[in-house]
C-alpha cells in the first residue's frame, strides 16, 4: 500500500491557521512524509495532507508541485532540527541532495538532446 496523507480534523479552518502559526510539528512531519514517500513519482503534483473542517463540512487537500520538493524539504528541515530528530535530518539532507542530482541531470539531458536536434 501507498503513501496515505495524514488527515488533521479541525472544527474551523483557523484552527489549522492556528496550528501553522504555533509550527505544529505534526504538519511539517507530513509535509516531509509525504515528500519522501513519493520521490520517484511521475505525478506533478503530490497530495501531501488534508485538512477537514467539521462546522464548515469542508476539507481542503494541500498538495504540492513536484518542482517544490526542494524548497519545501528545505523549508521544513528547521522543524525536524527543533525537534532535535538529527536522524530524520539526514534522511532529508539525503532527499534533498538526490533531488539537486536529478534535477541536474534532467538538464544536462535537455541540453544535449536540443543539440541534436
Amino acid at each position: 500500500m501507498g503513501y496515505k496523507p495524514k488527515e488533521f480534523v479541525v472544527s474551523i479552518a483557523e484552527d489549522f491557521e492556528d496550528m501553522v502559526a504555533a509550527k505544529d510539528f505534526r504538519i511539517a512531519e507530513s509535509i516531509v512524509e509525504g515528500i519522501l514517500a513519493n520521490m520517484n513519482t511521475k505525478k506533478n503534483h503530490v497530495h501531501l495532507l488534508s485538512v477537514i473542517c467539521e462546522d464548515e463540512n469542508s476539507v481542503y487537500d494541500i498538495t504540492v508541485e513536484r518542482k517544490y520538493f526542494i524548497t519545501t524539504l528545505e523549508e521544513n528541515i528547521a522543524h525536524y532540527v527543533r525537534e532535535e530528530k538529527y536522524e530524520d535530518c539526514q534522511r532529508i539532507a539525503d532527499a534533498i541532495e538526490l533531488l539537486k542530482k536529478q534535477e541536474v541531470s534532467n538538464i544536462v539531458t535537455q541540453v544535449s538532446q536540443s543539440k541534436n536536434k
